[in-house]
């Protein structure tokens, strides 16, 4: 690299070559410093990111972890983690150097995360805590695996907040149809809703759907696609895990109410998404909806459970429920099997029964 005075602009410019991943040479040039500091500044943070050398900064890194990471994860999940590193770990860490962050730099830092308050005086949820600490760990773990940092702080710190409960909310059979009268008035979110329940299907994979999804004939739908809003634009992008590709049947009176509601649309092609909402108008819907039909309010990826938990109290085994939904079967039998707390009665019932037919023969 090479430092020069612009003269026509009287600011400083740095000459920098670097050899790009197919071993080629490459020169481009960064101008506009005001002082020849800040250009050899620059300078040697390029040089640091070139060598790999771990007195770069956190900033550099992340140039580095982006250009590694991002084109290896799916779109949203990827603007998930930007957001959270710009806004949660990027501000504290970003000037320091990688390999001078400490255990109690990390402490500091989740005592930040810990005290934070939004406007109106609430934290960070538990599960939030926990998962930004999981982004920073994520980050010096790429660090340690591939660039030689010797160990990990934040894990060496341990987290903080705590994993998802494994607490669901899902309506019963009766209160999902008191909850579909009262959204009738809207067809589009009836249409919506009843897919979402009657074929336990994700938000993203509802809105994705056009009409060329759907056999009726066979009375099935194909999952193939997720629907994301990213950055103010549509984005399609594959399901979330290749398991999520699967063909759903669907009961015969969904088949013909999809069919009907088809039938509405005068100029909507076979590969026009169906439902051109988005994930706030459901849960408006969802929120307008409940409050009418008088039913305890759920989120709407609560109605994945609740066609799961359906799916269990009609007796089908995990493996069968899975094909369905698009999950692993140890999946459905670790997340919801305990929706019942009937089946742990019955359990206990059976058990005593057990044990006093025991004590019968012994006496």
């Amino acid at each position: 690299m090479s430092v020069y005075r612009d003269k026509k602009t009287n600011t400083w410019m740095v000459y920098y070559r670097y050899t790009d991943w197919q071993g080629e040479r490459k020169q481009t040039t960064k101008r506009g410093f005001a002082t020849k500091r800040e250009a050899l500044a620059w300078e040697r943070e390029q040089l640091n990111k070139t060598t790999a050398d771990l007195t770069m900064t956190f900033d550099s890194f992340l140039e580095m972890y982006t250009a590694d990471v991002k084109s290896r994860v799916r779109q949203n999940t990827w603007h998930t983690k930007e957001h959270i590193i710009r806004t949660k770990i990027q501000p504290y860490f970003g000037k320091r150097k990688l390999a001078e962050i400490k255990p109690k730099d990390i402490i500091a830092w989740q005592n930040e995360m810990l005290n934070y308050r939004d406007k109106d005086g609430e934290p960070f949820s538990p599960v939030y805590l926990k998962t930004i600490h999981n982004q920073l760990s994520a980050i010096f773990n790429h660090a340690v695996k591939y660039y030689g940092l010797r160990e990990n702080p934040a894990a060496k710190v341990g987290n903080m907040g705590k994993a998802k409960s494994r607490e669901m909310l899902f309506w019963t059979q009766e209160e999902y149809e008191k909850f579909a009268f009262a959204i009738m008035d809207n067809p589009i979110s009836y249409y919506a809703f009843e897919m979402l329940y009657w074929c336990g299907i994700r938000e993203g994979e509802l809105l994705a759907l056009t009409p060329a999804d759907f056999d009726f004939a066979k009375g099935t739908v194909s999952i193939t696609k997720s629907y994301q809003r990213i950055d103010g634009q549509d984005i399609i992008t594959d399901p979330k895990t290749p398991k999520s590709n699967r063909v759903i049947k669907m009961p015969d009176f969904l088949t013909e109410e999809i069919r009907e509601f088809i039938s509405q649309f005068y100029h909507i092609s076979k590969h026009d998404r169906l439902f051109d909402i988005n994930k706030s108008f459901l849960h408006r819907e969802m929120k307008r909806g409940s409050k009418e039909a008088g039913v305890k309010r759920i989120r709407i990826h609560d109605l994945r459970h609740s066609h799961i938990s359906l799916l269990i109290e009609m007796g089908y085994s995990a493996v069968a429920i899975a094909d369905r939904v698009g999950h692993e079967s140890i999946d459905i039998t670790y997340h919801y099997a305990h929706l019942f707390p009937s089946t742990q009665t019955d359990m206990a019932d059976k058990l005593n029964h057990f044990r006093q037919e025991v004590q019968k023969n012994v006496s």
